[in-house]
């Protein structure tokens, strides 16, 4: 499996793949947004961006995926899944466990460098509260969903991760 992982990150298809998923998850956000009305919270906010940066990784990855890029693209995909875990976790604690001491902001606070939500205020602004549930799905809320969905990139980048150092069998012209 390993080395199989290892040839599908050299090549364009799975870091294309890798895209997709990310840009079809960005694109339902955006739908649950503006045509089902429901308020994105400040942590829905940072959920998008940290699958704004599995989408950027994977696009990154796609550029050069024989070339050393590929690594910078793997940690960044790393390290987007694992925050965007967190986030997720918090998420799901403050709807689960509502308490009037324990709140999330009431504005998103991108660095000044990247004000995203200046930028883009139709995708990155938030006007919801955190604690309200909105949207549920075989019982589970959207941030109990996103905890899966940011595990499964998780798991999926550390095992790319791995691959890296697994070298590829070399097959000859009778297939053996």
């Amino acid at each position: 499996m390993l080395q199989f992982l290892n040839r599908c990150s050299k090549g364009r298809g799975a870091w294309l793949l890798l895209a997709l998923t990310a840009l079809a998850l960005e694109l339902v956000a955006l739908y649950f947004q503006h045509v089902m009305l429901l308020q994105p919270c400040v942590m829905c906010i940072y959920e998008r961006a940290a699958l704004f940066g599995i989408l950027g990784a994977a696009l990154l990855g796609a550029i050069a995926p024989k070339s050393p890029l590929r690594y910078l693209a793997i940690f960044i995909w790393i390290y987007s899944a694992w925050k965007g875990i967190q986030l997720a976790w918090t998420h799901t604690m403050l709807q689960l466990h509502p308490s009037p001491f324990t709140t999330c902001d009431f504005f998103v606070s991108f660095p000044s460098w990247l004000p995203l939500d200046k930028w883009f205020p139709a995708i990155f602004v938030a006007s919801g509260d955190c604690a309200v549930k909105q949207w549920e799905f075989l019982s589970l809320e959207m941030p109990q969903w996103l905890v899966g969905i940011f595990a499964a990139y998780l798991l999926v980048s550390l095992l790319v991760l791995m691959s890296q150092f697994v070298k590829p069998k070399r097959r000859d012209l009778f297939g053996r």
